[in-house]
């Protein structure tokens, strides 16, 4: 932690020398300096301690698609939906996310070829309109790759906002009418509805049978929130009620019981379909008011007739993510609201919803880094997800993507297994090959395949001797990747010892399996002897920059020589010279940003002659 603290300070320090013409920018990183350091104080002694971080924990953040919020914005063609999506899991996968929810249903439409409801009018403009691609199946495919889990997010009842687009001739409302009501602004569907359950059933059950998801996720909406909430005075869904009130005479029970119904119909079909398949809902963080002790305010048992104390009970759902989105103390005191739902979960999983969007307004920035070392000391809570996706950007939350990946994040870490789902090892990894290649180590290795998705630990241990590999394994510093690719480039190697490398298969349960051969490093990074050395230097400046980086590097001797640029995971983001021979002198090259596509974030320059490798650290800002 004080090397984050002490980077930071010298990147401020070079930035007032390089731009000492731009006052309101160099105020803008100073007080970015402050609050990080700020932060860094607060947090020393918890997530500082590396050798704390576990093997297993759960790290998602929600990807909203509801009025654009993350993607797709407001971009209507195919290339720019796709560069944005990649981007945003680009810098998920930098901030240490294991698992997305990404809302392929928000309003009665579908980000997904659907069987039975038209395309989302985000995608094209106009509901029903196809796109020229499948976002769902794109963002699966890219998910997987970052070794990333996928759960598809739908909203089962909410089907549409008044006055925000034309709907489709094939839209639920069009074709059902009755089988919908209007509360406020919002159309919904009717839980109380056996033919409404048994229709978001089907509409689950299509996206499992197409696509490779891993899991199926709801949200909070169930009945609708204040102001538009329905009660004894405003009951459109009276009449049902009488129709098909199966022996209720409590409206406000028979609402929760619809909905405990639709839980449990998806639930048996899920599990019927494929029992690895996981089924999670985010309720509201307050169940009742008053509970527990000294809680108070809006509640979701008696306003949105959701009881998840019931799902919890039946073992209906796999896992929920209560969203607690307020700080420690208060009428919603973080810490008694964790605790609580912590008693309550039995031997399902728990993750705490975080209102990362109240950064900088409600909370400080320390705040949630904070609650996610509150969570890690209680066994019950098995995680965390934030919310949303465009928050966990580098520059955005008070900088909490870099602040958490630098501590608390530092090591990958696996969604935990569910001990009454699948607890099968699937085979391991072979012909595992390491190679010397570019300035960086290359691993390469076969899997075994099949239709399911298999992602792989890659393991780096420092050891005079080859280590054993299952005791390797119980220490978290040398988990290094989680991948859904066959091949990782470790730029990170070191020259502190002989650096050893072996890969484990990972199951849809986080079951690892046997490890794969154990091998060597090559001949590494910097190991030869001085005098075989090529004297080197690199500068880069502004070491801060928008649009274009000025890098300059010199030579002291004739030497082959490869320039790249590298992003904090280890991808070559850009290759300005591959293996040229170069006489000594100095060099220039000019950096662009839009050349390359650069998001904004902390990017490395290497320069590499085979023998010898310096890097110089620069952050894009735009």
């Amino acid at each position: 932690m004080r090397k984050l603290g002490w980077n930071v300070c010298r990147l401020w320090y070079l930035w007032d020398i390089d731009w000492a013409g731009l006052p309101r920018l160099r105020f803008w990183l100073s007080a970015a300096f402050l609050t990080t350091l700020s932060v860094t104080l607060q947090l020393r002694g918890t997530h500082a301690q590396e050798t704390e971080s576990p093997k297993y924990e759960f790290r998602g953040t929600w990807i909203a698609t509801v009025h654009g919020l993350d993607w797709p914005l407001s971009f209507r063609d195919e290339f720019r939906q796709k560069s944005r999506m990649i981007r945003l899991l680009d810098y998920l996968q930098d901030a240490g996310i294991n698992a997305v929810f990404f809302q392929v249903r928000s309003l009665g439409d579908a980000m997904y070829e659907s069987s039975y409801e038209p395309w989302s009018h985000l995608l094209t403009g106009e509901q029903g309109s196809p796109p020229n691609y499948d976002p769902l199946l794109f963002t699966i495919e890219e998910a997987h790759r970052r070794g990333m889990e996928l759960h598809a997010w739908i909203n089962p009842y909410r089907v549409h906002n008044s006055g925000s687009h034309n709907v489709a001739s094939d839209h639920i409302m069009m074709t059902r009418p009755e089988w919908t009501y209007v509360a406020g602004e919002l159309t919904y569907l009717d839980p109380g509805r056996q033919a409404v359950r048994s229709y978001v059933t089907m509409i689950v059950m299509d996206i499992v049978h197409k696509y490779d998801v891993d899991g199926i996720h709801f949200d909070d909406y169930f009945y609708p929130y204040p102001p538009d909430h329905i009660t004894l005075g405003n009951s459109p869904d009276r009449e049902t009620f009488q129709r098909e009130s199966r022996g209720f005479t409590n409206i406000f029970d028979w609402r929760r019981d619809n909905i405990n119904l639709q839980i449990s119909q998806i639930a048996d079909s899920l599990r019927t379909f494929n029992p690895d398949l996981k089924f999670g809902i985010s309720p509201f963080g307050i169940w009742k008011s008053g509970v527990p002790t000294g809680i108070f305010g809006l509640d979701a048992y008696s306003v949105i007739y959701a009881d998840a104390i019931a799902w919890i009970k039946a073992k209906t759902i796999d896992y929920l993510v209560p969203q607690l989105y307020w700080a420690f103390g208060g009428d919603q005191d973080y810490a008694k609201l964790s605790r609580w739902w912590a008693d309550q979960i039995g031997d399902r999983h728990l993750y705490i919803g975080h209102g990362l969007y109240r950064v900088g307004t409600s909370f400080s920035a320390s705040e949630v880094p904070n609650q996610v070392v509150f969570n890690r000391n209680h066994p019950g809570i098995s995680g965390s997800v934030f919310f949303r996706a465009s928050h966990l950007h580098p520059l955005q939350a008070g900088r909490f993507a870099q602040i958490i990946r630098s501590g608390l994040y530092k090591y990958p870490a696996l969604p935990p297994p569910m001990d009454w789902k699948n607890q099968t090892a699937p085979s391991a990894p072979f012909n595992l090959i390491a190679s010397n290649e570019e300035g960086s180590i290359k691993l390469s290795w076969d899997g075994w395949g099949g239709s399911t998705f298999q992602r792989y630990a890659v393991y780096r241990v420092t050891s005079d001797s080859k280590p054993d590999a299952t005791l390797a394994v119980q220490d978290t510093r040398n988990l290094i990747t989680i991948t859904g690719e066959t091949q990782f480039r470790d730029t990170s190697n070191t020259d502190e010892g002989k650096q050893w490398y072996f890969v484990q298969s990972v199951g849809s349960n986080s079951i690892e399996s046997q490890p794969s051969d154990v091998v060597q490093s090559p001949v590494s990074i910097g190991r030869e002897t001085d005098a075989d050395l090529v004297p080197l230097s690199i500068a880069a400046y502004p070491t801060v920059f928008d649009e274009r980086v000025q890098v300059e590097y010199s030579l002291q001797a004739a030497t082959p020589v490869t320039l790249q640029v590298f992003d904090t995971i280890g991808r070559d983001v850009a290759t300005l010279v591959e293996g040229k021979f170069m006489q000594p002198g100095r060099y220039a090259f000019s950096l662009s940003s839009s050349k390359y596509a650069l998001p904004s974030g902390i990017y490395w320059i290497v320069l590499n002659t085979n023998q010898q490798r310096v890097t110089q650290a620069i952050i894009r800002i735009r």
